[in-house]
């Protein structure tokens, strides 16, 4: 199967003023194609090039031979995962199933935020701060550089890139702000329940 590089599911202006038409062109339109182009060279001919992306990721994770392999298709999907993960008007208070799981994992929405936006603000230089089911539990992970939570066997159902491409443009060093507006204004809580499925 070869790495698809897909399309944004939106106009690239409509997610301003908290995520700039100039930031998705270097975000989707460079780094995200150039993880997808390297990707696609570094697993042809190999007996790896027709698997999914899912099962590419966890069957080299963790094995050095194949670290580059794992970076780009990893951090291919990351990206594909994260654009879906947000919406123009989105944010804000959860709707449907995720709302009544937020509230029993964590007592209340606020502390799911705080939660959330301490993992993405402590998750070191680059990386991603997750909602994850864990067996069935809710949980915020947080991974580095390319990591995702397929390697440990949890299911994905939230990202926030916090590489510093994802923001650096609109926020500079204020790592915090963006956390904030994607969080307030961006999750698409839709695609988050269509992942409890």
């Amino acid at each position: 199967m070869v790495i698809i590089f897909p399309e944004l599911p939106y106009g690239k202006d409509v997610l301003a003023p908290y995520i700039s038409a100039t930031t998705l062109e270097f975000h989707h339109g460079k780094h995200h194609k150039t993880y997808v182009d390297n990707a696609n060279k570094l697993l042809a001919g190999t007996e790896l090039e027709n698997a999914s992306p899912e099962d590419i990721i966890r069957k080299v994770a963790g094995d050095p031979a194949k670290i580059g392999i794992f970076n780009n298709v990893a951090q291919a999907w990351n990206h594909s995962f994260y654009w879906q993960g947000i919406k123009p008007n989105g944010g804000g208070l959860p709707t449907g199933a995720i709302a009544g799981k937020i509230n029993a994992a964590w007592g209340a929405y606020e502390k799911f935020v705080e939660e959330l936006k301490n993992a993405g603000l402590t998750q070191f230089g680059s990386g991603w701060a997750w909602l994850v089911l864990d067996q069935g539990a809710l949980k915020i992970v947080k991974t580095a550089n390319a990591d995702n939570p397929l390697t440990k066997n949890m299911k994905p159902l939230l990202t926030i890139d916090v590489w510093e491409h994802a923001y650096y443009l609109d926020y500079q060093n204020r790592r915090a702000d963006y956390l904030v507006a994607f969080i307030d204004k961006l999750i698409n809580w839709d695609f988050v329940n269509a992942n409890l499925g």
